[in-house]
């Protein structure tokens, strides 16, 4: 570590820290410039950018993970470019070339290497690349000029006491239309669910549970994050529909559950009447990796999985597999790992 943070590694929580240096890279005329590390974290841009009128931007959430022996690590930051690259071309932003992106976040973590929490703290560096449509323009079209960000913050492990199930309550709103932008990670689909994750709050709910949006009968997402179940037969289950954000969390564990522990998985329907055909049940994302969900109310009636204090055992073994892959206390798959030298 080149430098000494005076950072409290084991009370972190997940909120801004302004770190040294971010990188920034603009559109213009047609392509990206080289792109540069900055020390500012303002961003000055046009009144009349698209980001600000019309929802024209979107953003991508990793992180770089120290490994016992002092190694800083990414993972599987390719999946990120396609998804960010996905997120662009579905709101008429111009794409950033995957090696663009990848060196982008290498550099950012690099220049901030002595924000990477130590090995044994469970923190990590977050890493939040951003794209923006920005210039002057006032008409409903796309920009005519973008700004690619990346940032980083350091941040806490998501479970203070340990992995502990939360419960979570079926909302009567949509977090996105049929053939809408559900499955692109743009602001939008975030801002219509602050209100409802409101509600479920004040209710006393982790979060709220978002039906699919044409019939109401399948789950789609949990809160930000990606539904999967366990049945009683050992197969890993998750949903599947257009309007699902693609987790790189949900697809990693996947393959974990196949490739690791031998379980027969699938993406299909997941009916909200059905819930019995799961003995465990979880949601996942780059945060928390695994919540473990204790229970899920809907019309009234609260339906325990597991239990709603105690974690199920596959779920224990997903999680511990997954969180030693990004750790470098697991041997990973071919290509998920990123080293940044």
């Amino acid at each position: 570590m080149s430098k000494n943070v005076n950072i409290d590694w084991s009370n972190l929580g997940f909120s801004y820290i302004k770190t040294d240096f971010r990188y920034v890279s603009r559109w213009k005329d047609g392509s990206w410039d080289e792109g540069q590390l900055v020390e500012d974290n303002q961003l000055t841009i046009s009144e009349a950018s698209t980001a600000l009128h019309y929802g024209q931007q979107c953003f991508e959430g990793l992180k770089a993970y120290r490994t016992k022996d002092g190694k800083i690590q990414l993972f599987r930051p390719d999946q990120n470019s396609k998804r960010i690259n996905n997120s662009c071309r579905r709101i008429l932003m111009p794409e950033i070339p995957e090696e663009k992106f990848i060196d982008a976040c290498i550099k950012v973590v690099k220049a901030n290497e002595h924000y990477v929490p130590p090995y044994g703290t469970g923190a990590t560096l977050y890493i939040r690349p951003f794209v923006i449509g920005v210039g002057d323009n006032i008409g409903v079209k796309t920009a005519p000029e973008f700004i690619f960000c990346v940032f980083c913050i350091p941040v806490g492990p998501y479970f203070k006491g340990g992995l502990a199930p939360v419960n979570f309550i079926v909302s009567e709103y949509d977090r996105a239309a049929p053939y809408g932008t559900g499955g692109a990670k743009v602001g939008g689909n975030y801002a219509a669910s602050l209100y409802p994750h409101e509600v479920a709050a004040k209710k006393g709910f982790a979060d709220c549970i978002y039906l699919d949006p044409a019939t109401h009968t399948k789950i789609e997402e949990v809160g930000a994050a990606n539904f999967f179940g366990i049945t009683k037969d050992n197969k890993f289950i998750t949903p599947q529909s257009p309007s699902i954000l693609p987790s790189i969390t949900k697809y990693s564990l996947l393959y974990i559950a196949k490739e690791y522990l031998g379980m027969e998985t699938e993406e299909g329907d997941v009916l909200i009447d059905n819930l019995d055909r799961f003995t465990e049940a979880g949601a996942c994302g780059t945060a928390a990796v695994i919540t473990p969900i204790g229970g899920i109310e809907y019309k009234g009636n609260l339906h325990v999985f597991h239990s709603e204090t105690e974690v199920g055992p596959i779920t224990k073994k997903l999680y511990d597999t997954l969180y030693g892959i990004q750790f470098g206390d697991v041997k990973a798959p071919e290509g998920w790992i990123v080293e940044v030298k």
